[in-house]
């Protein structure tokens, strides 16, 4: 969900929070089936998921983020579901959930009722193609009740958009594959300029996307008809635009490298870029290279910028997810003992509105992911939470990355915090800087909201004020926080592809 999503959900949840606290409960029991037209490709391990929403505008299998739509969840593995039969679940199950109340005593009231059926071994989250889910239902809850819920609908592929412009990469990685031990491949979309002549040597940007953005992001550009408009007149800078692919096997790749995940930071500079660069941009020079995003897309194209400096010409990154990691959002992995409850006994909140509210608790939006993954815990999520476990911790038990806050206490693993260190920006800069301060010498730009929803403006004032502090080179970086703004209020795509030509005419100049 974006930001402005979740803004524009904020009294619809009030309602809901509302409609819901009431002293009447009923029992649910599932009857699960599938419908005949789809048993042939039914895998019969797999994750149940049944959501309840009171959310009549959305699908309840999408609402997966604890805030917006607070659509309940409640999951379990299924071993030998066989396609053919019912599946019947009771309350007492063993179902994980996001509330504290049990199918045998949900609050009454009318719901949108919902079960996907998650089989899907290819892609990290729930929505993944080939996935099946039933229809949307409305019921009235007012006493014990069985539901028959047919899987009657498969999640399909998101096609691009058919346009002259627009081309579709899909490329396979040799470096993944051998660390996987199986096929892997890199995905991306490619935005070509106007007049597009294939021997011309273009500047190039790559833009990578807030939390789990997929590369099929490019139809928000192509069905946008002022921005394509703009984008095929003269006015629009002659740039070719690569949409990158936030898919990965424990969420967002983060398109670095991991001992869990993989060398994806060495697949893009050293595989995938040369592939589209020799396709497409008519040069193959780090020159006129540049890399841009915001939030989850605002860290990573400033770690890409930091761990391969001459590979990029600069990076504009907007409301980064934490760039120091004794500001992970409120809390200090270092010193801190415990993530959900801060020093003073309260709920540690990890999002808020710019006025300051708190709107949500890291120890609620951390059981969202515990009920997505499989197992049981935020680790294979396909969550934000799950996808920084992968790339900054090491290697735990059953395939896992090993936890630095507990999934059920909150409590920090000071051991793999100091794991995390390679990934703090501000603790790499520190240790490297005499080397890599003249390396990024007029390449890093960095916005920021000073009222950031989730709490990301301390880490970026700690990063602002180790960069001030330099010498032997002094960093020319330009950070600016924007007083009252939220996450990332002041992006968007032709504003970033405006940035990079004015950098490119600054230069030239």
């Amino acid at each position: 969900m974006t930001i402005q999503g979740i803004l524009n959900t904020v009294a619809f949840v009030i309602l809901c929070q509302i409609g819901i606290a009431q002293e009447n409960s009923c029992k649910i029991k599932l009857d699960i089936s599938v419908d005949k037209k789809l048993q042939k490709d039914f895998i019969e391990n797999g994750r149940i998921y049944f959501f309840l929403s009171q959310n009549k505008r959305s699908e309840p299998y999408t609402q997966t983020f604890p805030f917006g739509a607070r659509t309940h969840i409640f999951a379990q593995n299924i071993a030998s579901f066989k396609s053919a039969n019912h599946l019947k679940l009771e309350h007492d199950d063993q179902w994980i959930s996001t509330v504290e109340w049990d199918l045998n005593n949900v609050p009454t009231g009318k719901y949108y009722v919902q079960v996907l059926w998650d089989h899907d071994i290819k892609e990290s989250r729930i929505n993944a193609p080939g996935n099946l889910y039933s229809s949307k239902e409305l019921i009235d809850l007012t006493d014990e009740v069985e539901l028959q819920l047919i899987l009657n609908q498969v999640i399909e592929s998101t096609p691009i958009i058919e346009h002259e412009l627009a081309k579709e990469v899909e490329f396979k990685s040799e470096l993944l594959s051998s660390f996987w031990n199986k096929p892997m491949t890199l995905k991306a979309a490619i935005l070509l300029p106007r007049n597009y002549d294939p021997k011309k040597a273009y500047p190039i940007r790559y833009n990578v996307a807030g939390y789990g953005g997929r590369y099929h992001r490019i139809n928000r550009q192509l069905g946008d008809k002022d921005f394509m408009k703009w984008w095929q007149s003269d006015e629009a800078p002659e740039i070719i635009s690569v949409y990158l692919d936030g898919e990965g096997p424990f969420g967002d790749s983060y398109q670095l490298d991991s001992e869990n995940s993989g060398p994806y930071g060495e697949a893009l500079v050293t595989e995938l870029i040369p592939f589209i660069e020799e396709e497409f941009r008519g040069t193959n020079t780090p020159e006129n290279r540049f890399v841009d995003g915001c939030s989850t897309g605002g860290w990573v194209s400033l770690g890409l910028q930091i761990y391969y400096p001459d590979v990029f010409d600069g990076c504009f990154s907007y409301s980064p997810d934490a760039v120091d990691f004794e500001n992970y959002q409120l809390i200090n992995i270092y010193k801190d003992p415990n993530a959900f409850v801060n020093e003073f006994g309260y709920d540690r909140p990890v999002m808020r509105m710019p006025d300051g509210e708190p709107v949500l608790t890291l120890k609620d939006f951390l059981q969202y992911e515990n009920v997505l993954g499989s197992s049981n815990t935020y680790l294979n999520s396909g969550g934000q939470f799950s996808a920084h476990a992968a790339l900054y911790s090491p290697k735990g038990e059953n395939g896992l990355p090993r936890a630095l806050i507990d999934p059920t206490t909150g409590d920090i693993d000071h051991e793999v915090a100091e794991h995390w260190k390679k990934y703090d920006f501000k603790l790499y800069l520190q240790k490297n800087w005499n080397e890599l301060g003249p390396k990024l010498a007029d390449k890093i730009y960095i916005w920021m909201g000073d009222m950031d929803h989730f709490y990301l403006n301390y880490a970026t004032h700690e990063f602002a004020s180790f960069l001030e502090g330099t010498d032997s080179p002094k960093s020319d970086a330009v950070i600016d926080f924007a007083p009252y703004e939220g996450h990332c209020n002041q992006y968007s795509h032709k504003a970033a592809l405006i940035q990079i030509q004015n950098k490119i005419d600054a230069k030239n100049e």
